[in-house]
């Protein structure tokens, strides 16, 4: 794709003046770093707070009253008894079972407002207006409305400065905020394994709001680079890597991802994509898992590695991989087979010809710190 058919964010020409370097992305024109680097980038996030453009990401919103019970046909979450001002985490799965997205939904009381991956955001937007037609109104806010997500220990400082509200909030709530006379809506959530926060904001604002920002002596710029090795670390799924529509959530490791009320036992058990399937895992295993992997030399193992045994067998795949600045090692996740999924096992990674041991280990790799009040 050449940089004339890419999309810009309302926020390219501050990327520009800040020095971003600038890259493809989902059919964006994104900034990977700026002149602070990756490296120093991270570790400012996770000391201080940074400032994310995630503009290039989806926002729908779902109205009338048969809206939670709509999008509930879709997911394995409870939408339903998702209280106003709350945020769920789900999946979009289809009919065997395999994720096809994964999203944010919150209760916004006269609406359901929903996040999707910027690089599924035409796919999930024609998903839901498939399935809900009839049952709710899509509203696509794609061109309408940018996002910023502002992360780490001190977010809360900075952003309570210009809106003094958002300090009483905790992890996953959600609320239409005044940031600077700015109507936005925000939630303490984030992905980066840290406390902060994400902002919507009308895209007519959204450059005042992002220097608002950055004016607080806490906060940088950070790029895409870092918000990879910041959900790295913190053991975050990247969809399209470490999920994909041939993936269930059983073999994604996202048990945790279908709520109690929505599982086999439940009281609204499955009605959702390959809930059948999903539930056939659940209670015969599955032939291969997503684990953590922790290199056990100073060598990054990349995306797309394969994965040997001891023995010399092919047993699966990296699917995340890189340095964590915080561990100061390498960390990545993968597809190992279930008979190797144990933790502390020992599997070998092929690097240009050479095979480095890592051992399968529970993530995160640091631990996550959500405020949860």
């Amino acid at each position: 794709m050449t940089s004339e058919s890419l999309k810009r964010t309302p926020l390219h020409d501050l990327h520009v003046e800040l020095g971003a370097r600038m890259v493809p992305f989902a059919g964006y024109e994104m900034p990977v770093q700026y002149p602070l680097g990756v490296m120093k980038e991270h570790l400012h996030t996770r000391e201080q707070a940074g400032l994310f453009d995630v503009s290039h990401m989806g926002q729908i919103r779902l109205h009338g009253k048969g809206a939670s019970a709509a999008l509930e046909s879709l997911v394995p979450v409870d939408i339903q008894d998702l209280p106003v001002g709350m945020q769920r985490y789900a999946l979009f799965t289809n009919e065997h079972g395999g994720i096809l997205d994964d999203l944010m939904v919150a209760n916004a009381g006269d609406h359901l407002f929903v996040v999707v991956n910027a690089a599924c955001k035409e796919q999930d937007l024609a998903h839901l207006r498939l399935y809900l037609e009839g049952q709710c109104e899509v509203e696509e806010l794609f061109e309408s409305r940018a996002l910023l997500a502002l992360q780490g220990p001190l977010a809360a400082q900075a952003l309570g400065r210009l809106a003094p509200a958002v300090t009483e909030m905790t992890f996953m709530q959600s609320r239409a905020v005044e940031i600077i006379g700015i109507s936005c809506y925000v939630s303490r959530s984030g992905y980066t394994g840290e406390d902060g926060y994400e902002i919507s904001v009308p895209v007519e604002q959204a450059n005042e709001l992002a220097r608002a920002l950055l004016a607080q002596p806490e906060v940088k710029a950070i790029g895409l680079g870092a918000r990879d090795s910041l959900r790295l670390e913190a053991g975050l799924c990247l969809y399209g890597h470490d999920m994909t529509s041939s993936l269930t959530p059983i073999e994604a490791s996202l048990v945790w991802a279908i709520s109690k009320a929505r599982r086999i036992d439940g009281i609204r058990a499955g009605g959702f994509p390959g809930a059948s399937h999903i539930f056939a895992q659940q209670k015969e295993g599955v032939s291969k898992k997503r684990v953590g992997l922790l290199p056990l030399e100073r060598i990054p193992v990349r995306e797309g590695v394969v994965i040997y045994s001891e023995e010399g067998s092919i047993i699966g795949q990296v699917s995340s991989g890189g340095f964590g600045p915080t561990l100061g090692a390498p960390v990545a996740m993968g597809y190992v087979e279930s008979a190797f999924a144990a933790l502390d096992s020992v599997v070998y990674a092929d690097v240009r010809g050479k095979h480095i041991p890592m051992r399968v280990t529970k993530t995160p790799f640091v631990p996550q710190r959500y405020y949860r009040g």
